[in-house]
């Protein structure tokens, strides 16, 4: 499901989107209570939904809270869709129950990527979602202490620890796995052991714990 208030840009997302063999727009809203009406008409069987931060009426962080309420991301998917030019919104949205984040100024590849990772269970995150969390975390004076955060880290080995540190730089499972010369599945796998060890739901929680435990690009 498509939630953006502005027309040519749900069409361009449609475009790119119904172009992949793999995936397919079954629903759009251009606002967060037409999406939640529709989300419990159950017209159409939603898998993901792709999510403007900023629309009228309630935006995307208040939508994502609702939708979060009736179905848990083992039911439906959030991928937030924003230009990152405000940090909090980030924070919010991750808070709210968002599974990944993307910026609009991704190409077709990274996008239709980033759904199906989502999809699968993973968390995409860009490299500007990685830089918009660790600006806003480091200054975020309601953040647990930084004692935590290390001692959950510390708790991860040292490949582990690596791989975490390149998810911090925003970095795929494909780019980690050519730069650690392993699989991408073995990094996959890396990143959900440190993620169950810390109690992170998804890659964006796993960099927010990781810069409170003072790792940085």
């Amino acid at each position: 499901m498509l939630v953006e208030d502005q027309e040519m840009i749900r069409f361009g997302l449609r475009t790119i989107i119904d172009a992949h063999p793999d995936l397919s727009v079954v629903a759009e809203s251009p606002d967060g209570l037409h999406a939640l009406r529709a989300l419990e008409a159950g017209e159409s069987h939603v898998d993901v939904i792709l999510m403007d931060l900023r629309m009228p009426g309630i935006d995307g962080v208040e939508t994502t809270r609702r939708i979060r309420r009736s179905h848990p991301p083992e039911d439906v998917r959030i991928v937030v869709l924003t230009t990152f030019d405000q940090d909090q919104n980030v924070l919010a949205a991750l808070r709210a129950g968002a599974d990944g984040f993307l910026s609009k100024g991704v190409g077709p590849a990274e996008l239709t990527a980033g759904i199906l990772d989502v999809a699968a269970g993973g968390g995409t995150l860009s490299a500007a979602a990685a830089a918009a969390i660790i600006d806003h975390v480091a200054t975020d004076a309601g953040v647990p202490p930084d004692e935590t955060a290390r001692q959950l880290l510390a708790a991860l080995t040292a490949r582990e620890r690596e791989v975490v540190e390149a998810v911090v730089q925003g970095l795929d499972n494909q780019q980690i796995a050519e730069q650690l010369f392993v699989s991408p599945f073995t990094v996959k796998t890396h990143v959900n052991r440190a993620m169950t060890k810390v109690g992170a739901r998804d890659r964006a929680q796993l960099v927010s714990l990781a810069v409170r435990a003072g790792l940085r690009p």
